[in-house]
């Protein structure tokens, strides 16, 4: 059986240096903490940033983490993590609810549906694992995008799409809308993405209280709202007791 990588190794170490330190780091620091030649950790650093693992200053030339790299590490708490401990909180935020819940994470620009609840009734439903919904139409990526898990930048670059009369299509109303959900705590989409469908999100806060995913109810608009089209505080509350207690095993102290 082959032996390990070299380069990989340096690479892996070179990683580490750059996820333990709390600023960028110059070539030279790279090369000295590590016992390399300069022109091996640079060309290993040049590698990394070719593969966006890496990210080099313009100004200084200092390195750090890139955002690919980053993306991998919350894609494995994501889809391992989150899923695993919320799967019981979120049966019963469907028992309690008599709704369905999704569970949704940020994936390049949408929402990724990584766990998905039938509504405890005997309609026939389809399953959404797996699918992707717009942050801007959705209760799910509405609160991704408000408490900063998913970047606003690329909404601003192209209108986004309208998927009915009531989607939020300008920027401005969208922005007011999220800030509304900071401070609520929770956000909606009322008929947005669907007619006939609404749907309410809370945040779920990993370690440090960093928000990670979002967790949902969603049905149709006359069981989600009442009717004035403002979503039923019953349900909210139980969302939000559900989001909490995700949160708290997920190890957000202040849940």
């Amino acid at each position: 059986m082959a032996g390990p990588v070299q380069s990989i190794e340096r690479a892996a170490a070179i990683l580490r240096l750059l996820a333990g330190g709390s600023r960028r780091l110059g070539l030279g620091e790279v090369a000295s903490s590590l016992g390399l030649a300069k022109g091996t950790a640079h060309g290993i650093l040049r590698t990394l940033q070719h593969v966006d693992f890496v990210e080099q200053d313009p100004a200084t030339g200092k390195y750090q983490l890139g955002a690919a790299l980053l993306h991998l590490g919350t894609s494995y708490l994501d889809v391992n993590e989150l899923r695993s401990r919320s799967i019981n909180w979120a049966d019963a935020l469907a028992a309690r609810s008599g709704e369905a819940v999704r569970l949704g994470t940020p994936l390049e620009g949408r929402v990724l549906v990584i766990h998905h609840v039938f509504r405890p009734d005997d309609t026939l439903q389809t399953l959404d694992v797996g699918a992707l919904l717009p942050l801007h139409a959705s209760s799910l990526g509405k609160v991704l995008l408000a408490f900063g898990a998913a970047p606003a930048e690329p909404l601003l670059e192209t209108e986004p799409e309208a998927y009915t009369r009531h989607t939020l299509v300008h920027f401005s109303d969208l922005h007011r809308a999220l800030a509304e959900i900071r401070d609520l705590g929770w956000g909606a989409e009322v008929q947005e993405m669907s007619m006939g469908e609404a749907g309410i999100a809370a945040p779920i806060r990993g370690q440090g209280g960093l928000v990670v995913g979002a967790i949902g109810v969603s049905g149709a608009v006359e069981r989600i709202c009442d009717t004035k089209g403002r979503p039923q505080p019953a349900l909210i509350t139980v969302l939000r007791e559900a989001a909490r207690a995700i949160s708290r095993d997920l190890g957000a102290a202040r849940w």
